[in-house]
């Protein structure tokens, strides 16, 4: 059984090819059944969340569900709170900002 398998696009694939992943991105439609595959071989799985919108829900669920391999589904960028301005928090924290 394989370590880390991540599945998505083709940019941050390259990040988790580095990190020594496996990685797959799958063309469009053949998500669900590149779930499925990595499933059966790898002992953690990691899909971004633009791959997991397009697998198919039952699927999906049981996947999240199954205790094995454990499967995460990353958030994009988008979906990320905004950066926290230090600076200004201290500030802030030390009464000599604005509220």
């Amino acid at each position: 059984m394989a370590g880390v398998c991540f599945i998505g696009d083709e940019i941050a694939a390259a990040g988790f090819r580095l990190a020594g992943a496996i990685v797959r991105v799958p063309e469009r439609g053949t998500e669900t059944a590149a779930l499925r595959e990595e499933r059966e071989r790898a002992a953690l799985v990691i899909v971004s969340r633009a791959v997991a919108e397009r697998v198919d829900s039952r699927e999906l669920a049981q996947a999240l569900a199954s205790a094995s391999p454990l499967l995460i589904v990353l958030p994009d960028a988008a979906g990320l709170p905004p950066a926290i301005d230090v600076a200004a928090r201290v500030r802030l924290q030390l009464g000599i900002g604005e509220t």
